[in-house]
């Protein structure tokens, strides 16, 4: 079914190339927007039209909503697709879509405003009934104030920005002179950041694993969830390794988390993709940590294991229509591993932009979302991500095994990238045996980076 005549992807490199994919294959017309410094990418030949939209600053062109709205506009596309990042959770853009009357594929811009701000979103999850990490849930305003409520909840806590994401704006505080010397900072940051500097308290959850779930909900009332990923191989609180199904959960964690992120999206009418994240304790108790309502980078992963499209989904949503399938029908069938490939030092994750003069590919059982091809120049201007490898395997053992082939194989020349961190992440026991946790790369040593040198 084609949905839409004709789509604009408010987006660049391997998402847009993506979702270019989907499009196609339903007979939908598409058209890329694209900065100076993305003229070459794959992304911009690959759609049906290309419209350049201003300098290779994001703020000049990918964050600029009047000229991609004009964009759409002049190609008559009838819907957005924000894909992840940029635009995508900024409710300013899904508003003017709505007063253009242009389609924004996603949630409505009034629910992108609330789950946006953390503050607000765990008020609604705590009222649907969805456990939220123990914290203070109200703006603070001064020191003073933060200080009264740090002694109330007890330390180590997260000092963090309501509007905050990425990893950007948390900081944990271990005593009231930690405190008191990060709180006019973070709030800077986060007034730097993301225009707002409200911040507010949460527990420290020691040594967690960060486990979310994939939801949908049509305009018809239907909600479903997709299961969970486990998403605890990070480095800077931003995932590196995504997997499917979690190798932590038992049968009936996974049934509650499930259940329970339903709960919470049906609670507050929720409509079209978007993921509740949680993180986990030791003792598997879970805690609603924020939802991105959008589509995930580590997306791929469901879909393996699932075997549905999730652009599909989308898509087929954000035109009115009905979900067709039911709860019941959605399975997990084996096993699926994502790993991000930065243009970044394994040792510093400073990114590392440049020209690829050689890309190998590996060859056969893998899933390759890239950006780039051979000959691309790697802009030192957006994040450093230029690709993700995704494998599947009827067990986690299978899967894995196909990873580390593909990693090996994949051969990146010209610039420098983690994949030595990825290959020592798939050879270390720990993560083998599923036994790990949002500190696994700092158990492998000063970060998970002092062992990649050499």
């Amino acid at each position: 079914m084609k949905y839409f005549d004709r789509v604009l992807i408010a987006n660049r490199g391997e998402i847009a190339r993506r979702i270019i994919r989907t499009c196609k294959r339903l007979g939908i017309q598409t058209v890329s927007v694209y900065s100076e410094a993305d003229a070459e990418l794959p992304f911009v030949k690959e759609a049906d039209e290309a419209v350049p939209i201003g300098q290779s600053q994001a703020k000049m062109s990918y964050l600029d909503i009047e000229k991609i709205l004009d964009a759409a506009k002049q190609t008559n596309a009838q819907a957005i697709h924000p894909g992840y990042g940029f635009l995508s959770e900024n409710p300013a853009f899904a508003k003017r879509c709505e007063e253009e009357g242009i389609v924004f594929i996603g949630p409505r811009s009034s629910m992108i405003q609330a789950m946006g701000s953390k503050i607000e979103a765990r008020r609604l999850m705590q009222a649907a009934g969805v456990p939220v990490v123990p914290g203070y849930d109200g703006k603070i305003d001064t020191v003073e104030e933060a200080l009264r409520i740090a002694e109330s909840l007890g330390y180590p806590l997260m000092l963090k920005a309501s509007a905050g994401g990425g990893g950007i704006g948390m900081q944990l505080v271990s005593s009231a002179e930690e405190l008191q010397k990060v709180y006019s900072s973070t709030i800077q940051r986060a007034n730097s950041y993301f225009g707002d500097g409200t911040v507010f308290l949460e527990k420290f959850i020691e040594n967690p694993r960060h486990i979310e779930v994939q939801v949908v909900c049509d305009h018809h009332g239907n909600a479903i969830h997709l299961f969970e990923r486990e998403c605890s191989v990070q480095r800077r609180n931003q995932k590196v390794i995504e997997e499917s199904p979690s190798p932590f959960l038992t049968g009936e964690d996974r049934r509650k988390l499930c259940e329970t992120a339903v709960q919470g999206i049906k609670n507050i009418g929720y409509t079209n993709v978007g993921t509740m994240e949680f993180i986990f304790g030791n003792d598997h108790s879970f805690y609603f940590l924020e939802m991105n309502t959008r589509l995930q980078v580590e997306h791929p992963v469901t879909e393996a294991v699932t075997g549905l499209d999730l652009v599909e989904l989308q898509l087929k949503i954000a035109a009115g229509e009905q979900l067709a399938i039911k709860q019941e029908d959605v399975k997990q069938n084996g096993h699926a591993v994502e790993s991000r490939l930065y243009a970044e030092d394994p040792l510093t994750y400073f990114p590392s932009p440049g020209k690829i003069n050689r890309l190998t590919f590996p060859g056969q059982d893998v899933r390759l979302d890239f950006a780039v091809v051979e000959g691309n120049t790697v802009s030192p201007f957006y994040d450093p991500m230029i690709g993700k490898i995704i494998t599947h395997g009827s067990t986690r053992e299978e899967a894995l095994q196909k990873m580390e082939r593909s990693l090996t194989e994949l051969d990146v020349d010209g610039i420098t990238t983690n994949l030595p961190l990825l290959i020592q992440v798939l050879q270390n026991r720990d993560f083998q045996q599923g036994n790990y946790t949002t500190q696994l790369l700092n158990k492998m040593g000063n970060g998970g980076i002092g062992i990649v040198k050499g």
